[in-house]
């Protein structure tokens, strides 16, 4: 596990920014943290990292933004109004949890107890990160990689 201690909001996106040179197709980042953690912005610097010129914020009224426009586009998936496994299979969103570009989904504790469904898709890599608001604008951010024999 690795984790960064993030001073403001432009930390945070430089982090989403740096993570942008890394990731590939298939990949998925799942972020976890209470409201006002940094999940937005840390999908808004690896929006601009990849080079999309798209405006970046929280689907939480639509579940899911597409950011085209850079070298991969971007799911981001909000699962905030979705609590359980069921509805997020009604809502359609499953098609859109591995793609060919990167997904991201914010309260991806949403997904279930094992972190990630069995009925889903594989991803190519899967990034598991914990947001912790530490002070007004710290932020703890611990992430982990986990590639496909990970999940059994």
């Amino acid at each position: 596990m690795v984790t960064v201690i993030s001073s403001s909001a432009e930390a945070t996106e430089s982090l989403g920014g740096q993570w942008a040179q890394e990731v590939g197709p298939g990949w998925v980042i799942a972020l976890t943290g209470d409201l006002g953690a940094g999940k937005t912005q840390l999908v808004r610097g690896l929006a601009r990292g990849l080079g999309s010129p798209a405006r970046v914020h929280s689907p939480t009224f639509n579940l899911l933004n597409i950011y085209r426009g850079g070298r991969l586009p971007v799911y981001h998936v909000d699962l905030y109004r979705l609590p359980t496994e069921g509805e997020l299979w009604e809502a359609g969103l499953d098609a859109y949890l591995v793609t060919d570009g990167v997904t991201v989904i914010e309260w991806a504790e949403r997904l279930g107890r094992e972190g990630w469904p069995r009925w889903a898709p594989q991803p190519a890599r899967l990034r598991r990160v914990w947001l912790e608001v530490t002070g007004p604008s710290e932020r703890r951010i611990v992430y982990e990689d986990a590639g496909p024999r990970f999940f059994g």
